[in-house]
C-alpha cells in the first residue's frame, strides 16, 4: 500500500500567548508540537504497513521549523517526510491549505489511501482533509475510529456519529480523517529518532508543485482573519466567613437569591 499522511505542526495550545497591542498570536519562544490527532493517523499508517507492505510518506506545509515534526513522526517509523513551504503558501485558509496538500499527493504519484486526524486543535475546522478529497475527487469517510478490514481494494471502517457509530465500506483510494479513540500512537523509538535526523527532507515550493497562484496562500483562501483576541476575564471570587457552616449557607443562598441565580 501506498499510504500519505498530512500532519500539521501546531503550537503547544498550553503556551499560547496574545499580544494585547497586535492582538496576534505571539510565536516566539512557544513550543510546537505534531498536531496530536495526526499521531493517531501516522499510527494507524503503520499499522496498515505493518499488516499489508507498503510505504507510508508524510507530508505537512508550513514553514521550515515543521521539519521537526516531520521528523518526529519518522522516528515513529515513516518511510519518508514532504515539507511543502515557500513564501506565497502564507496565509492561506483551509481552502487554499487543502488545494496546497492536494497538489503535493498528486506529485507524489499514484497512492492507495491518505490519512489525516480529524482536525487541528489550533483551528478545530475539520475541513482540510475533507477539502483534499473533494480537490482530488476522491471517497472520504470523516472521523473514523476503527479499520475493520481491507480487502478486495476496499476498506471496511468504524465512523463515530452521536449517540453511536456507522460501518461504511469505501473503495480505494480514498481520504480517511481518524479520531483518537483509533489507537495509540507508539513513541519514537531511539534508533528511530537517528534515523530520523540523519533523513534527507526534499522541500517543495510552488513551482514544484505546479500550483496556480490564485489559489495559493491569502490570495486564494476565501476568508481572512480579521483580529484574534484573549476572552476578558471576568471572575470575581468573595469568601464567605462565618463561625458554622449552617450560617455560610444561609449567607451563600442569600447573596445568590440577590444576584437572581436563584
Amino acid at each position: 500500500m501506498q499510504i500519505f499522511v498530512c500532519i500539521k505542526q501546531v503550537p503547544d495550545t498550553t503556551e499560547v500567548k496574545i499580544d494585547p497591542e497586535t492582538g496576534r498570536l505571539i510565536r516566539e519562544g512557544v513550543p510546537s508540537i505534531v498536531n496530536p490527532f495526526d499521531k493517531h493517523a501516522v499510527e494507524a499508517a503503520l499499522q496498515l504497513r505493518e499488516a499489508h507492505g507498503g510505504k507510508v510518506t508524510v507530508i505537512t506545509m508550513g514553514l521550515p521549523q515543521a521539519q521537526e515534526a516531520l521528523r518526529e513522526c519518522l522516528a515513529m517509523g515513516a518511510d519518508e517526510a514532504i515539507l511543502v513551504s515557500d513564501g506565497p503558501f502564507g496565509g492561506a485558509d483551509t481552502l487554499a491549505t487543502s488545494y496546497t496538500l492536494s497538489r503535493a499527493c498528486e506529485k507524489l504519484g499514484e497512492h492507495d489511501l491518505i490519512l489525516f486526524g480529524k482536525q487541528a486543535i489550533d483551528g478545530d475546522t475539520a475541513q482540510v482533509g475533507p477539502g483534499v478529497a473533494e480537490h482530488l475527487n476522491l471517497p472520504q469517510v470523516t472521523y473514523v475510529q476503527k479499520i475493520l478490514e481491507l480487502k478486495d481494494g476496499k476498506m471496511r471502517v468504524e465512523r463515530g456519529i452521536e449517540g453511536g457509530y456507522e460501518v461504511i465500506e469505501v473503495p480505494l483510494p480514498c481520504v480517511l480523517t481518524v479520531d483518537k479513540s483509533i489507537n495509540e500512537p507508539r513513541f519514537p523509538t531511539m534508533m528511530g529518532t537517528m534515523k530520523a535526523h540523519k533523513k534527507e527532507i526534499p522541500t517543495w515550493g510552488v513551482k514544484d508543485i505546479e500550483a496556480a497562484e490564485d489559489r495559493i496562500g491569502s490570495d486564494g483562501s476565501a476568508t481572512w482573519v480579521k483580529r484574534t483576541f484573549a476572552p476578558e476575564r471576568k471572575r470575581r471570587g468573595e469568601i464567605i466567613d462565618c463561625e458554622s457552616p449552617e450560617e455560610a449557607v444561609q449567607v451563600l443562598i442569600s447573596k445568590l437569591r440577590d444576584a437572581k441565580v436563584i
